[in-house]
């Protein structure tokens, strides 16, 4: 199965995983093991430098690649600013757009987001945007310069899965970037379901995370991550309204 690549980077593990709700920091070198994930995403607000226990980056293993994450910005000055902040503090030149000014919902802000990643790429960032999976949104972000699209499947943290299937379907027949579905994928059965559709990579924190053994529920997403693509790869078969025999109607024994 060939590798998704972005900047150059092979990934052979279409899972990628985040670092927040975790009952304890330590489990998170277990997750990443059992599930054999090579990428993390971490908001730059939970990492504290002066603090070793706290500090999320002392619990990725060193051959992860790193996506910081712009958490907690509310526009696109403030996404540029935390993700300028995560490279100045050593944290590589990946980074994940979020910005997100709705409280109730948590639903990413298009326009702002374009913004930021038009600035950032300029800057010499690898960026992947979230965004709420609109077609024209998606273009725009592939014009500032987007190394992938990662549009969400239902509101972050819902577990409610792929609530957004049919426009997510058309971003991957549309758009020539990698496709990674983030936010709302509560089951493994919903990842592979992202994979057979044609996704490049998914992303999963909430149910890992939240699950009564985050280290199992990682093996298993990884697993369903790999299935879909397996899936995808070797041809869907289409669907019909009809029924059809799977072995001859004539010739029966009298």
């Amino acid at each position: 199965m060939k590798p998704l690549i972005i900047d150059n980077k092979e990934i052979s593990n279409r899972l990628f995983i985040g670092t927040g709700k975790f009952s304890s920091k330590n489990i998170i070198p277990d997750v990443i093991n059992s599930s054999g994930i090579q990428v993390i995403t971490v908001a730059l607000r939970r990492v504290d430098f002066d603090a070793d226990d706290e500090n999320i980056l002392k619990h990725v293993p060193k051959h992860c690649i790193l996506m910081p994450n712009t958490s907690g910005a509310r526009n696109a000055d403030e996404a540029v600013r935390i993700a300028r902040l995560a490279r100045a503090t050593g944290c590589g030149n990946w980074i994940k757009i979020e910005v997100i000014n709705d409280n109730k919902y948590l639903l990413p802000d298009n326009a702002e987001t374009i913004k930021a990643t038009r600035v950032l790429v300029e800057d010499g960032f690898v960026v992947l945007p979230y965004m709420s999976p609109d077609l024209m949104a998606a273009r725009k972000l592939v014009e500032a310069g987007a190394a992938a699209i990662m549009p969400l499947g239902s509101p972050i943290g819902t577990n409610r899965g792929l609530k957004t299937k049919e426009l997510v379907r058309i971003l991957i027949e549309e758009i020539k970037l990698p496709i990674i579905v983030d936010a709302g994928i509560g089951k493994p059965s919903e990842a592979a379901e992202a994979m057979e559709m044609g996704a490049s990579a998914v992303l999963v924190n909430t149910a890992i995370a939240t699950a009564s053994d985050p280290v199992k529920m990682a093996e298993a997403f990884s697993q369903a991550v790999k299935a879909g693509r397996t899936a995808f790869i070797s041809g869907m078969p289409e669907t019909s309204l009809t029924a059809g025999a799977s072995s001859p109607l004539t010739g029966f024994l009298r």
